[in-house]
């Protein structure tokens, strides 16, 4: 796209997307200024990328569906993200710190796939960009400090 081909992003789409990565960024603030909640502020984090996830399936559903004969692997896709964000939340296990990463990861293929779509608006693969990245910042700052929070309690237990 040419930099005067650029559609705008709605400002109420911006918008409310913006106010949508507080939950992301806001654990591991919260978790450096107090500590000892950092496992609840850990799974509150991962609980929203897997709502976010599941979000995110819904709007390709949505766009497939608005096509007079939607694609079965399309609509079939667009089923995986709550799938996996939900097994991934649910795993027993598995690290904190792991989960957080993956949720990142699954974010990320989410975005390269909703960057490709032919039936989104223009100005979507901007906007999931901005949202993506603010989301795997948060995310990727939460999974570092369990790691360490982990790391502590190992040694605590020599």
């Amino acid at each position: 796209m040419a930099g005067g081909d650029t559609v705008a992003i709605p400002r109420v789409v911006l918008g409310y997307g913006s106010l949508g990565l507080m939950p992301f960024l806001a654990p591991p603030l919260l978790s450096l200024a107090t500590p000892a909640h950092v496992e609840p502020l850990a799974l509150l984090a991962l609980g929203y990328a897997a709502l976010i996830l599941s979000f995110l399936g819904g709007a390709r559903w949505g766009m497939a569906v608005q096509r007079p004969a939607p694609q079965f692997l399309t609509i079939s896709l667009a089923m995986l993200p709550t799938i996996a964000g939900l097994v991934l939340l649910l795993l027993p296990g598995l690290p904190r710190a792991v989960q957080l990463s993956a949720m990142a990861a699954l974010l990320v293929l989410h975005f390269i796939w909703d960057a490709r779509a032919a039936d989104a608006p223009r100005w979507y693969p901007r906007l999931r960009g901005w949202l993506t990245f603010g989301a795997v910042l948060g995310l990727m700052a939460m999974a570092s400090i369990m790691a360490k929070a982990a790391r502590a309690t190992d040694a605590m237990m020599i």
